[in-house]
Parts: structure tokens; C-alpha cells; sequence
């Protein structure tokens, strides 16, 4: 039985993801849709890339991935499928499929893209405004049904990709940044937690940890720290509450970070 995952920014009130189960499921009834999220900030494709990096690795061999954040819909921006290693992505062309393109390219794993050119494999009638409904939800559930990658469109070697910023070594440690905050006001940062050797101190908005704790359960009620985070990067939390409402922090925020100090 095949497993299709759905990322949108469209959240759960108006009804967008139901619509889109429903062309799936009408093509192909016994897939199994997983829910990776709905509530990606609108138009935030950063955002949406990153929790589909975070999330996919953990889904078994032939899932297919349909991504929709989509700020350029109804323009000239392309759709697209991809098969990276053994899993199959849906999406527009405008970065969302970035950091999987990244990974697997490091990796040496086999990537195949293809723009989505065959209407065979879309609804009838396509708006200008919804191509979750109309094109994405239809060609995965095609996928997941057994087509081929090929036979939705021609192939494609430069998709679009999203330039994420990167810490940068200095001479007392890192300069980091905040990349994503999670529902819980944690703090994401760029910075990969093996890089924290030493003494580690951390510096955010005018505050500053002096050392890791390993969970949030090791410190008292309140209180501001820095960890390792479950995708293993340096993450900024507080214990039992919000960093992000404690410190008035913002996707972009500079972190520093000083080694053996």
C-alpha cells in the first residue's frame, strides 16, 4: 500500500487540505496520506523546505512527498516531480525541494526531475489559483498509483533552488543565525551541535547561556537555554516556555557562539 505525505502553508480552516484528499483519494483510494504539516507560515518556502528536509528521511522507500507552498502560483513558475534516491516529491519550482537536492547531491544519491507538462495526469479544469487541487495532488496520486516519473513531463536539470544562510567560523567561535521556530517558541539555528566542542558559551539579543544542557527537562521553569535539537543543530529554548515570546526573536536573529570561553 503506497504512503503520500502532504505539506502545505494552507492551514486546516477553509477546507484547502480536505479538497486535495479528495482528488487523491478518487485516484487512487487505497493510499495512505500522512500529514507532515498545514500550518507552514504563508508563502514562507524557507520554511516549508526545511520542515520537509526534517521530516521525509523518516518515510520508507516509494513515499510520495506533495509540498505546496506555492506564492508563485498562476505565473510562469514551473511544477515539478522529482525522485531523489527512492522517494518521489511534488511541488512548485520556487526552492522547496533545496535542501533534499542538497543532501542527495553530497550524498552521490540519484536525483530525476521532470517538469509537469502531461495534463493527462491533472484535473480537467485548472484555475489560476489553486494548483494544490488542480495539478500537485492529482500527479501524486498517479505517482502513488504507479506511473512512471517520465511520463509526466520532460526532464529537468536546474531547478530552482533557495540559498540558505550558513554560520561562519570566527576567531572565538561561530556566528550563527535563527532559521526556523517551532511551535514551541524554540529557536532553530544554522549551526550543526557537533560543532560545539569545549566550553560553549552562547550569545542571543542580549543575553547569553554558558553552557549546554542535553533537555529542556534539566533546567528549571524559565530558564533560557541552548541544547542540541532532535535534527542536531544548536537550538535556543526555555525551559517550559518560549523563546521566541521571551526574547522577541525573529527567523534571522544573529547567534554567537564562543568555544572554551
Amino acid at each position: 500500500m503506497s504512503v503520500l505525505t502532504l505539506l502545505t502553508d494552507f492551514g486546516t480552516q477553509d477546507g484547502f487540505v480536505g479538497v486535495m484528499k479528495g482528488v487523491i483519494w478518487d485516484i487512487c483510494p487505497d493510499v495512505k496520506i500522512a500529514d507532515i504539516s498545514h500550518q507552514i507560515k504563508p508563502q514562507n518556502v524557507m520554511q516549508g523546505a526545511l520542515a520537509l528536509s526534517r521530516v521525509a528521511p523518516y518515510f520508507g522507500n516509494g513515499t510520495v512527498h506533495v509540498a505546496v507552498v506555492d506564492p508563485g502560483v498562476g505565473t510562469l513558475r514551473r511544477a515539478i516531480a522529482a525522485e531523489i534516491g527512492n522517494q518521489l516529491y511534488v511541488a512548485p519550482d520556487n526552492g522547496l525541494l533545496t535542501l533534499l537536492i542538497e543532501d542527495a547531491e553530497e550524498k552521490d544519491i540519484p536525483i530525476k526531475i521532470v517538469e509537469l507538462q502531461n495534463a493527462a495526469y491533472w484535473l480537467h479544469d485548472i484555475t489560476s489559483t489553486f494548483h494544490g487541487r488542480d495539478i500537485f495532488a492529482p500527479v501524486g496520486a498517479h505517482l502513488a498509483a504507479g506511473i512512471y516519473l517520465k511520463e509526466l513531463g520532460r526532464p529537468i536539470n536546474d531547478p530552482v533552488r533557495l540559498i540558505f544562510p550558513q554560520p561562519t567560523k570566527t576567531a572565538t567561535g561561530w556566528n550563527a543565525e535563527i532559521t526556523l521556530i517551532d511551535h514551541f517558541g524554540n529557536l532553530r539555528t544554522n549551526l550543526p551541535a557537533e560543532n560545539l566542542k569545549g566550553n560553549v558559551r552562547v550569545r542571543v539579543l542580549g543575553h547569553e547561556i554558558n553552557k549546554l544542557t542535553k533537555s529542556y527537562g534539566r533546567s528549571a521553569a524559565g530558564d533560557l537555554i541552548a541544547l542540541a535539537d532532535s535534527g542536531g543543530f544548536l537550538e535556543i529554548a526555555v525551559a517550559n516556555g518560549s523563546a521566541e515570546k521571551e526574547l522577541g526573536a525573529q527567523a534571522g536573529d544573529l547567534v554567537e557562539v564562543i568555544l572554551n570561553g
